[in-house]
């Protein structure tokens, strides 16, 4: 029965990004062996997160009210709407202190490999909350991967039709970088989005 209660912890652990079969093994023993407190946080943690914590019903990010609390910040400029793939991207922009429009978290991006199509990002209500009449702006701020860059294209293409001013993030190359070892696909869209 122990080995059976072990194993499912490893496989719960594995569940994480990035983690394998070595460290969520590692991670278990050490919670079971060295801190059996910490564990028990984990797990109140994460019960409390899964009840208390839903999505935004504007934006669709994580809060626990049923409006979080950018949305219902009435400093915000409402004119500008930012697209971004996950509540992780959200608060990497809220960190920088230079965008206070709202959002709108796609919670994914899309991948036909994987099967994820414009539905399973919620696209239909991105078209709606852009359409509202308040928005002047929609910023794609979906990554530069593969995926993120044909997210963008889609979308871009969804709201210009409706007439929206949609706007794409600038990439280049990062501050204090060299240039000899910026990637090459970084330093030609630099090149190309100049100014």
């Amino acid at each position: 029965m122990a080995e059976a209660c072990l194993q499912g912890l490893v496989d719960a652990l594995r569940r994480l990004p990035g983690v394998g079969q070595k460290s969520a093994q590692r991670m278990a023993f050490h919670l079971l062996q060295h801190d059996r407190g910490g564990a028990g946080a984990l797990a109140s943690a994460l019960q409390q997160a899964l009840q208390r914590i839903g999505h935004c019903t504007r934006c669709h990010t994580f809060t626990e009210e049923p409006v979080c609390a950018t949305c219902a910040d009435t400093g915000r400029d409402a004119r500008l709407l930012c697209v971004v793939e996950t509540p992780a991207d959200q608060a990497a922009l809220e960190r920088s202190g230079s965008y206070r429009g709202l959002y709108f978290v796609l919670m994914g991006r899309l991948s036909p490999i994987d099967g994820v199509g414009v539905h399973d990002i919620g696209v239909l209500p991105l078209i709606e909350r852009a359409c509202d009449g308040t928005v002047e702006e929609v910023i794609l701020a979906t990554g530069f991967s593969a995926e993120g860059e044909a997210t963008a294209h889609a979308l871009g293409e969804a709201l210009r039709s409706r007439g929206l001013k949609v706007t794409r993030l600038a990439r280049g190359v990062p501050a204090g970088s060299e240039l000899e070892y910026v990637d090459l696909g970084t330093l030609a869209h630099a090149l190309v989005d100049r100014h």
